[in-house]
């Protein structure tokens, strides 16, 4: 993709962003010398150098890495045995065990070419790696590790959306900010706005949520110990408040209007139905087969890791994007609820992070697995808390918070 679709200042501005979404995200400050794996796309390298250029002048050792290119990983998964699938480098250990930091630049090629291969080598691939994410995890709850991720335009994706590439760059710069002065100081302020609304949630005492619209009327328990994540730097844009509930307690319908494409299948439609915490009904207009693969997957494939609103008049995204990370902060008109089946984020948690272990995970509620796949309902909807006192309030209607 050409780097002209960004203007040289536009690159910095990016990077300079996402240095902010870096440093915020680590609960300890970095120091010099400290190691960040700057991941990205084939796509991505005009900003990958810009981001590289960042971390040099702020003292960090970069290490770039180059992702698979979409033909690759349509050998490795077509091709690649069992124990090719399997196998893990030496060395990747290690290297999780001493990173200080992460950047994750996406820049999909190709949004289908998965689509022929089987999809539980995909799934034995993420379950094989998901130490790594572990290492990874535990470390940033001591605060020893922060990371963050973007996306670069590509013809691909802006083909899946139904939008030009030009209209496409244009959707991300409006979302992150890049055709202000100074992005980083209006996503402070952004995470000044939010931090109030978590505040103002984590002061109620919730028994639970129903959340109603056109077509979903599901509950969900936030559980015991729990606290509201938003705006944490992590991802960039990211607009969304969120939690991991007590997957146990979640019991009702679920509807994604929203498509999403998830390891080169495209999905739409997808309706799940709980009962005792577990999708017992998985149906979907588009890729059901895929989706009851998923949430096969492992054990807590099927039950719920998180639980997120985004309001209206804090994101500017008015498009589908086919892109997660811009779907499920998507504004428009009614805002968005999202769920995500599979893992859990242990931030979540309002104890001392360093106590949450295996054990205790599983005493709370928190939900384990190597699938982590966000579904987006944009419809007009209403959410209700049941407080544990007694009596209901409505935290959310018509795309906004009323906290």
């Amino acid at each position: 993709m050409s780097a002209s679709l960004f203007t040289a200042e536009e690159l910095e501005k990016y990077a300079r962003t996402l240095w902010w979404g870096l440093s915020t995200a680590r609960t300890k400050p970095y120091r010099p010398g400290d190691f960040v794996l700057l991941r990205f796309d084939p796509d991505a390298a005009a900003l990958a150098e810009a981001v590289y250029d960042v971390l040099l002048a702020e003292g960090l050792s970069p290490i770039p890495r180059q992702n698979l290119t979409s033909r690759m990983e349509v050998s490795f998964f077509g091709r690649g045995s069992d124990a090719q699938i399997k196998a893990v480098a030496p060395g990747e250990r290690e290297l999780m065990e001493n990173l200080s930091g992460l950047v994750s630049l996406i820049a999909p090629a190709s949004l289908t070419h998965l689509a022929g291969c089987d999809p539980a080598k995909i799934g034995m691939a993420a379950v094989t790696r998901k130490f790594l994410r572990e290492i990874m995890e535990v470390r940033e709850q001591r605060g020893d590790f922060g990371w963050t991720l973007c996306a670069y335009p590509t013809a691909e994706q802006a083909r899946c959306a139904g939008l030009s590439v030009e209209q496409y760059a244009a959707q991300i710069k409006r979302a992150c900010f890049l055709d202000a002065a100074d992005p980083a100081g209006r996503w402070r302020e952004i995470h000044a706005e939010v931090t109030a609304v978590k505040e103002a949630l984590g002061a109620l005492d919730i028994a639970s949520l129903r959340i109603e619209s056109a077509h979903c009327d599901l509950t969900v328990t936030p559980g015991a110990d729990r606290r509201w994540l938003g705006v944490s730097g992590h991802n960039i844009p990211s607009f969304e408040v969120f939690l991991s509930p007590d997957w146990r307690g979640t019991e009702g319908v679920y509807y994604a209007d929203q498509p999403s494409y998830r390891s080169g299948n495209r999905v739409s439609g997808v309706r799940l139905e709980f009962k005792a915490g577990r999708a017992v009904q998985i149906a979907a207009d588009e890729g059901a087969d895929f989706v009851r693969k998923q949430l096969a997957m492992d054990e807590g494939a099927a039950q719920l890791g998180e639980f997120s609103l985004t309001d209206r008049r804090h994101s500017r995204i008015d498009a589908f994007m086919a892109s997660t990370l811009f779907d499920e902060n998507f504004g428009g008109e009614h805002g968005n609820c999202h769920v995500a089946v599979g893992a859990s984020y242990s931030d979540t948690y309002a104890g001392d992070q360093t106590s949450l272990d295996a054990d205790k995970k599983a005493h709370l509620g928190f939900n384990d697995s190597a699938l982590h796949w966000d579904l987006v309902n944009t419809e007009d909807k209403t959410v209700t808390a049941a407080l544990k006192g007694g009596g209901s309030k409505v935290i959310y209607a018509h795309g906004e918070f009323r906290v």
